[in-house]
């Protein structure tokens, strides 16, 4: 093992006094200080999830079927790899998975639906995933998303128009309700919540008059969603899919680009303001994509969005059902840790974990993922597989955030308690600077030894590196430069 990657699985020989009330700053300034306690819950935590991403440009579908997940490239012996590799008991084990409904789905509003064409792909591998998970005695919980509206639905009457035209929303409306129907009712897939719009925010993505959809120039299918459609759309969803028999979906306000712009740009605030909007809502949600530059596309991680609404409907969760794979390493880990822990979230799926990047127009606004698929019917599994698995195989669903800090801006702690759960006790610690030593004191544990996985940029796997056993309350040990390390209670 190489000196970067040694870890001091024998806890140190700390002295009691480090472990009293005058904690202060670890081993005379020497480790970097962090906590995390098991006992302190934050809030329930839902799970991370995935997301299988088919057809995300394409204005024609028959001459370019675009298949941006790649499956169709591969042989069935390769797309059981990575399906074993994402949902087996070795693998991922997400919670949540993230369907996109396109504009395919229906030729014009009262017409014959065609929910097969572009979804093969995507329907297997939700499919797939479920037998995997269910076989492994847990569930998977699924959220589908509008990714953009058929023509018909907009004004401009062409493929990404910008504005909804008003005599098509309760036909939109049911284009939404009968994909979620045809996913339960005849794919059997747990479809538990309908989101209205995938970054429909973002105005700037299209001319001022509106005249042109910029599809080419490395957008994807959208609407644009005021906060006022928004609210609106809620208020018409929830009937519909209670006429349906879909009592138990719940609506989403959509998707903002992150969580910046979801409260700033009035998006929780139309909803808290419209009781009928607020009393059909089933989850917040939102990408949490983070810009830290001041610009347009700025966008901390906050929730004051979440705040708002919660304000008044506690019970509510929240999930990111989009974020970067930032470059595939420990920085990704930091980004879902402020989603965690600054924009108070439940639950988190990041962008599309498997990826054709030939078949992105204009070059792949997120090229991280965790599979990348080529052109010659080959694929590989990327860093952000493992970096991601770290987080995954700690936060299972029901267990709850547990409170954690460090006293280093380069250092993220992620906790997630058992909570009654057959899952242990789990912190993730990030390190995004140099090589640092690290004393995590830690609380209400249920055992005091651990098994330790760790990735780093080098070695970039999830491999059990050792063991470490709690001395005066205290895990010390030398975190290399770059790295994820996973702590699982044994």
């Amino acid at each position: 093992m190489r000196t970067s990657d040694r870890f001091l699985w024998v806890v140190m020989g700390l002295s009691a006094a480090l472990a009293c009330a005058a904690f202060g700053q670890t081993q005379d300034f020497t480790a970097v200080r962090a906590e995390v306690d098991f006992a302190k819950h934050v809030r329930i935590w839902d799970g991370f999830g995935v997301n299988y991403v088919e057809v995300a440009q394409s204005v024609d579908y028959t001459k370019d079927p675009q298949e941006y997940g790649g499956f169709s490239l591969l042989t069935e012996n390769q797309r059981q790899q990575i399906v074993e590799m994402v949902f087996g008991d070795d693998g991922l084990r997400p919670a949540l998975v993230k369907m996109f409904l396109d504009p395919f789905h229906q030729a014009q509003p009262g017409g014959p639906f065609d929910h097969e064409t572009t979804t093969r792909w995507m329907r297997y591998f939700a499919r797939e995933g479920l037998k995997r998970t269910r076989s492994r005695g847990q569930d998977l919980t699924i959220l589908t998303t509008l990714y953009g509206p058929p023509a018909w639905a907009t004004k401009q009457k062409f493929m990404r128009g910008r504005d909804l035209d008003p005599a098509r929303k309760y036909d939109l409306a049911r284009y939404m309700v009968d994909w979620v129907r045809y996913l339960r009712e005849e794919e059997g897939l747990p479809v538990r919540y309908l989101s209205l719009h995938n970054e429909g925010e973002d105005w700037l993505r299209w001319p001022a008059d509106g005249a042109s959809g910029n599809i080419g120039t490395g957008h994807d299918y959208n609407l644009f969603w005021p906060p006022e459609q928004v609210a609106d759309f809620l208020r018409i969803v929830r009937p519909m899919l209670d006429e349906a028999g879909l009592t138990d979906v719940g609506v989403t306000p959509g998707e903002c680009t992150n969580w910046y712009r979801f409260s700033a740009w009035g998006y929780a605030d139309a909803i808290a303001d419209d009781p009928g909007a607020l009393a059909s809502l089933g989850l917040i949600t939102s990408h949490g994509f983070y810009g830290g530059a001041y610009g347009r596309w700025f966008g901390e991680h906050r929730s004051l969005g979440t705040d708002i609404l919660r304000e008044k409907r506690p019970e509510l969760r929240a999930w990111v059902t989009s974020t970067s794979w930032s470059r595939m390493d420990a920085a990704n880990v930091k980004e879902m840790h402020g989603n965690i822990y600054t924009a108070k979230v439940n639950g988190i799926i990041p962008w599309a974990c498997i990826q054709r990047p030939a078949k992105w127009v204009g070059g792949d606004p997120n090229p991280g993922t965790a599979f990348r698929v080529s052109e010659d019917g080959s694929y590989e599994v990327l860093r952000g597989y493992y970096y991601f698995k770290q987080l995954t195989r700690a936060g299972q669903p029901g267990m709850a955030v547990a409170k954690a800090f460090a006293m280093d801006s380069e250092v993220a702690v992620i906790g997630f308690a058992r909570n009654g759960t057959r899952h242990p006790d789990a912190f993730v610690v990030a390190n995004l600077g140099k090589d640092k030593k690290i004393a995590v004191k830690v609380a209400g544990a249920g055992s005091d030894s651990f098994e330790v996985f760790r990735t780093t940029d080098e070695k970039d796997r999830c491999e059990q590196v050792g063991k470490a056993t709690l001395e005066n309350d205290m895990i010390v040990f030398n975190a290399p430069a770059q790295s994820a390390t996973t702590f699982l209670a044994q």
